[in-house]
């Protein structure tokens, strides 16, 4: 089990409800064995036995999509309602509005980096970074117009934070830290864009921190791309047809987690040595997931935000946050 690193002071205010306590089972399909694809066994546990609530309230009507946790217990999490940040001490589960947002401003996809710095997918057209301390705008990134894109997700990857758009066979690097000039990196080899779909979504770096990992979620299929080219080259998955509604990636070692969001499912997958081949190690469900949609890990946890896409999307809409163990 990975120690979790406790730390003092809390600077958040009170969330307007409840934390919610205790774990709902998680289970876990475990499938082994090359050529045994049909051997699967299925096991049924609890999160852990840890103090640290494994359930959080978000504000109502936030409409959440990202999170991102850093080396400290604390998660920022971004609204599609409007671009605000908010931030969960893991410990206790309280928090509160770090960046207010405003008018025309959204937030999906966060990465935190070492230095503080948030990086923030800011859907159309543009792109944000924040001092996670004080929740204030560094800068501002228009990646393209702001018709016709959805800038998605963000990673971190070398000196660039890297960014997907669902609506444009392209990812856009942004230099990390203050200052630099954003290139945009056409997608090209096996990448197919479909229309009127999400296309890119999530993305991470592969193990080696060579390469990318997209996932693209209509019709649910894994690229490697080469970040000095844009080469895509389709990931062989063994074990499952797809992974249809891919949101979040996570990735620790060769482990990928895939998030599915209309499936209430994490899949798991082991990466080869090349990334070029993923074959599905288990599932993770949870009776708590209400379409998750992004990722993040603090200790032996994974977290979740629940988006709520089939719930009415109404400054009422009660949303939340949820913890599950890995």
């Amino acid at each position: 089990m990975t120690r979790m690193t406790r730390t003092t002071g809390n600077d958040l205010h009170p969330s307007r409800r409840t934390v919610l306590g205790g774990a709902a089972l998680t289970a876990f399909t475990a499938v082994t064995g090359a050529g045994t694809a049909n051997a699967t066994t299925t096991t049924t546990s609890s999160a852990p036995a840890a103090k640290w609530p494994t359930e959080f309230p978000l504000p109502d009507g936030f409409l959440p999509e990202g999170i991102a946790i850093g080396s400290r217990p604390y998660a920022y999490m971004g609204s599609r309602a409007n671009g605000a940040i908010y931030r969960t001490d893991l410990r206790t589960g309280k928090g509160g509005v770090l960046f207010a947002g405003g008018t025309g401003l959204v937030a999906v996809g966060l990465k935190l980096d070492d230095d503080g710095l948030l990086y923030v997918a800011g859907s159309t057209g543009v792109a944000r970074t924040h001092d996670s301390r004080t929740g204030d705008v560094v800068a501002t990134h228009q990646l393209t117009d702001a018709t016709g894109h959805f800038i998605n997700d963000v990673t971190l990857l070398g000196d660039r934070a890297w960014f997907t758009d669902s609506r444009a066979a392209a990812l856009y690097a942004v230099p990390r830290g203050r200052r630099g000039t954003v290139r945009t990196l056409p997608l090209t080899g096996d990448w197919v864009q479909l229309p009127d779909v999400n296309n890119a979504n999530g993305v991470v770096g592969t193990p080696d921190g060579r390469a990318l990992i997209v996932v693209k979620s209509t019709p649910g299929v894994l690229y490697k791309v080469n970040p000095r080219t844009g080469h895509a080259t389709t990931i062989t998955l063994v074990g499952a047809p797809d992974v249809a509604n891919g949101d979040g990636l996570y990735r620790i070692g060769r482990t990928l987690y895939v998030v599915q969001n209309r499936l209430n499912l994490i899949s798991v997958f082991h990466l080869n040595s090349t990334s070029t081949k993923a074959t599905l190690t288990g599932t993770i469900t949870d009776p708590r997931f209400d379409i998750p949609t992004t990722a993040a890990r603090y200790g032996n946890r994974l977290y979740l935000v629940n988006a709520r896409f089939t719930s009415p999307q109404v400054p009422e809409t009660t949303f939340t946050g949820v913890a599950v163990p890995i």
